[in-house]
């Protein structure tokens, strides 16, 4: 976000978390929230949390669309990965998010 709590344009990046590829990254740093796509958000229409308390959207087909990870940058410090069930449980090592923890 930009002075004015604007979002400012996604980095061109990508993150994959097990079989899923996000090509939409967002990092806001003061908030440390960690925002990926692999659609436009506006698509989506059903949400869900995973087991870890992570936010899901999906679109009309059911298809996960995003993620939304909370104490994205904590979680890598302090547990060195982030675990995130989309629908079976995936570990997310440090490597896998290192561009997309960056503040913009």
């Amino acid at each position: 976000m930009d002075r004015d709590r604007l979002w400012q344009a996604e980095e061109p990046m990508s993150v994959k978390i097990g079989n899923f590829t996000f090509d939409r990254v967002r990092y806001d740093a003061e908030g440390d929230v960690l925002y990926l796509h692999r659609a436009d958000p506006k698509d989506a229409v059903d949400f869900d949390a995973s087991p870890e308390g992570h936010a899901l959207r999906y679109n009309a087909a059911g298809q996960l669309i995003g993620v939304t990870i909370v104490n994205a940058r904590w979680l890598v410090e302090h547990e060195g990965e982030v675990k995130i069930t989309i629908p079976e449980e995936v570990h997310v090592l440090p490597a896998a998010l290192e561009g997309a923890l960056v503040a913009a």
